[in-house]
């Protein structure tokens, strides 16, 4: 029998900035983007949306944004009225705030050629990038990351989604940004929770593909716990990069069921969703770093010595390891998270752990027995610690 056979390639291009007060009138990134996205005499629509917290913390921002592009008025045509939305993890529970992206899309007429911009954290960056990828098959996507977390990961990389069925984005998309800016000044005004929880997806992806950048991370916490600008900007910019460089690897739109960046993601994952995500992702990743560590070392793949100095170093900078749901129902409730990971991935199970800092190797099967072992040693210690 006959067949036809498609085959083509698409090209993505996108930049990651790095700057400080973007929407000061002095600085020019933001119209050197748009002069370089000119085309035709057709001027593009700009829609602004913005988490809340964000507005809360920087009350004049709304005013800043108008004030620079009413002087560019030539350039881009901005939407006056931003979308402020509730941010955090409850964002991308809410299927009424998809609904309320798309709804201002079809009202101010933003077409596939203009640009919907998102100020926020991860979750918000996450839940707009899916409401512009379903919004005539693509509006383009600027992010603007306000968090640790989603300047040195989730923001620059090519992945959009909210949850759905009490599961970790099972619904999404894979769109790249046209652009992403990352802002210090957002940074600031972080409280020490969202400061300290981007931290361990930098660990993460050292622990798995750089040693020296790990061993740099290990050198740094205290400094880091302190909230040094200068150590907090160089991890950022090299996250990005082994984030951006991963992506670029061969698998972006993740068609296998291998995804290495995920380290310490399975029971991570799960733990959000068992506390109603009151663990902030970023404190859930430490955790699973500090499990899958831990079976690592059962493995007889991670010295004693060198998971010690991982999890010294998630404690001194202010992660705790252990969270009570690790145990419920005899760890039934975070074991479950395993066939969910598979399932989200499809295909086999896939999880990454360590040979060595700096060295990750993908397995297909955990056992039950060593998980609650690494469990019960990440409990006592919390135990010992709090007595």
């Amino acid at each position: 029998m006959s067949h036809l056979q498609q085959s083509f390639t698409v090209k993505f291009v996108y930049n990651v900035f790095f700057t400080g007060k973007l929407f000061e009138s002095t600085n020019s990134l933001l119209t050197d983007f748009f002069t370089q996205q000119a085309t035709g005499d057709t001027k593009k629509k700009l829609l602004f949306v913005v988490d809340s917290g964000v507005i809360d913390s920087h009350p004049d921002l709304s005013v800043q944004i108008k004030s620079y592009f009413s002087q560019h008025i030539d350039l881009v045509e901005l939407i006056p009225d931003l979308l402020i939305i509730p941010g955090g993890e409850a964002a991308k529970n809410d299927p009424d705030l998809v609904e309320k992206i798309v709804e201002a899309v079809d009202t101010y007429g933003i077409d596939r050629h203009s640009y919907v911009a998102a100020i926020g954290g991860g979750s918000v960056l996450d839940l707009v990038g899916y409401a512009a990828a379903i919004s005539h098959r693509g509006i383009r996507h600027i992010r603007i990351p306000t968090t640790v977390l989603s300047q040195n990961d989730s923001g620059v990389g090519v992945k959009n989604g909210v949850n759905y069925k009490a599961k970790k984005n099972f619904l999404g998309t894979f769109v790249p940004p046209v652009a992403v800016f990352n802002d210090s000044e957002f940074l600031y005004t972080l409280d020490d929770r969202d400061w300290r929880a981007g931290i361990s997806e930098a660990i993460k992806v050292a622990l798995i593909k750089d040693k020296a950048f790990f061993e740099w991370i290990e050198a740094n916490a205290e400094a880091l716990a302190a909230r040094d600008m200068t150590a907090m900007s160089y991890l950022i910019h090299r996250c990005a990069d082994m984030h951006l460089q991963h992506i670029a690897g061969g698998d972006p739109f993740e068609m296998g069921s291998s995804r290495p960046l995920d380290f310490g993601h399975w029971s991570a994952h799960k733990l959000e969703q068992l506390t109603n995500f009151e663990l902030r992702h970023g404190e859930a990743v430490a955790i699973g770093i500090a499990l899958d560590s831990l079976y690592s070392q059962q493995l007889g793949w991670l010295t004693e010595a060198d998971t010690n100095r991982i999890l010294a170093t998630l404690r001194t900078l202010g992660f705790s390891l252990y969270q009570p749901m690790l145990d419920a129902d005899n760890s039934a409730g975070v074991l479950k998270g395993l066939s969910e990971f598979r399932e989200h991935l499809g295909g086999q199970l896939t999880i990454m752990l360590l040979k060595g800092l700096g060295v990750g190797v993908e397995v297909h099967e955990m056992d039950a027995d060593r998980i609650r072992r690494a469990i019960a040693t990440l409990r006592e210690h919390e135990l010992s610690t709090t007595v």
